[in-house]
């Protein structure tokens, strides 16, 4: 039993490390959980990570099998227990622990399927001819680790707060994309609806050309707007949130990514010359703001689907 004890330990020790090394927001935010809440969350970012690698680490055309692998992996996870096979992008011990949060909190294999879903979308360069398509990629990339994380944060069972999840999982998405415009190209990847290229006058020339012209800054604003739409959604399910620190760490979150969208906005949308992030301090800022800041915003009159 306390070999078991120790490969557990072992595990959210791991799924802690990937955290911290790939995602500044998320550690940041996630100080404000506590105990077997903040474990699981780092156990359930490092699962959503390793099907990311599963895409985007090791060979190119290897991919497909990565990912069917650790799809499989992970339905058999909810079924009968975690596997110990070579070839997944988990070391054993973070399945483990995983499945011990799973257990905890209620968690269940949906969300992460959509999730496996999304990362197949990413296999192929591919396009998004409008938004419709893209909001399916969010929803799936994005959506999903809201919905998967809503459990842990304390969220009661009820259909609208795991739609508010999964709205501001969407939220974050399009900000990143929003924000990686550059290094997506870089991948072949164009995310930005083509029909609003097209409408907007911008071309993957001058995306590759770095031109912030009047097409591409309107284009950008429409982006925006859909984003904060879908933030103020998401916020409407903190009162369904029956954890203090839950409540806390889904604000600090949305003013976290709100925050890179507010140095979108600043730099005049040239999302081509540097990558918009936001320093300690502005966080540091951003979080007290958030944290004092109990009121629930109105939602905006535009639907963030339009």
């Amino acid at each position: 039993m306390s070999s078991d004890r120790a490969l557990l330990d072992d595990g959210y020790r791991r799924a802690r490390a990937v955290t911290q090394a790939h995602s500044k927001s998320f550690s940041f935010a996630s100080a404000l959980l506590f105990g077997h809440r903040k474990r699981a969350a780092f156990a359930l970012y490092a699962v959503c990570r390793g099907l990311d690698d599963a895409v985007d680490e090791g060979p190119p055309e290897g991919a497909p099998e990565r990912l069917a692998a650790a799809r499989e992996a992970l339905g058999e996870l909810f079924t009968r227990g975690p596997v110990d096979r070579p070839g997944l992008p988990w070391a054993f011990p973070v399945l483990l622990a995983f499945h011990d949060s799973a257990q905890r909190f209620g968690l269940t294999a949906a969300p992460l399927q959509e999730l496996a879903l999304g990362m197949e979308m990413d296999l192929t360069p591919r396009r998004y001819a409008s938004w419709s398509e893209l909001d399916l990629y969010c929803y799936r990339a994005a959506g999903t680790v809201g919905e998967a994380m809503a459990p842990i944060l304390g969220c009661a069972q009820a259909p609208w707060a795991t739609r508010a999840a999964a709205d501001l999982g969407r939220a974050m998405q399009l900000t990143n994309i929003m924000r990686d415009v550059r290094e997506d190209l870089g991948r072949g990847r164009v995310y930005l609806p083509q029909d609003e290229l097209t409408a907007f006058g911008v071309s993957e020339g001058d995306l590759h050309a770095g031109r912030v012209s009047d097409g591409f800054v309107a284009l950008m604003q429409l982006q925006t707007y859909r984003a904060r739409a879908l933030y103020s959604r998401g916020l409407q399910g903190i009162p369904a949130l029956q954890h203090l620190g839950g409540r806390l760490t889904v604000r600090v979150m949305a003013a976290v990514y709100g925050g890179i969208l507010g140095a979108i906005e600043r730099a005049r949308f040239d999302v081509f010359s540097a990558r918009a992030h936001v320093p300690l301090r502005g966080k540091l800022a951003l979080a007290l703001s958030a944290v004092l800041n109990q009121e629930v915003p109105a939602t905006p009159a535009l639907e963030a689907s339009s």
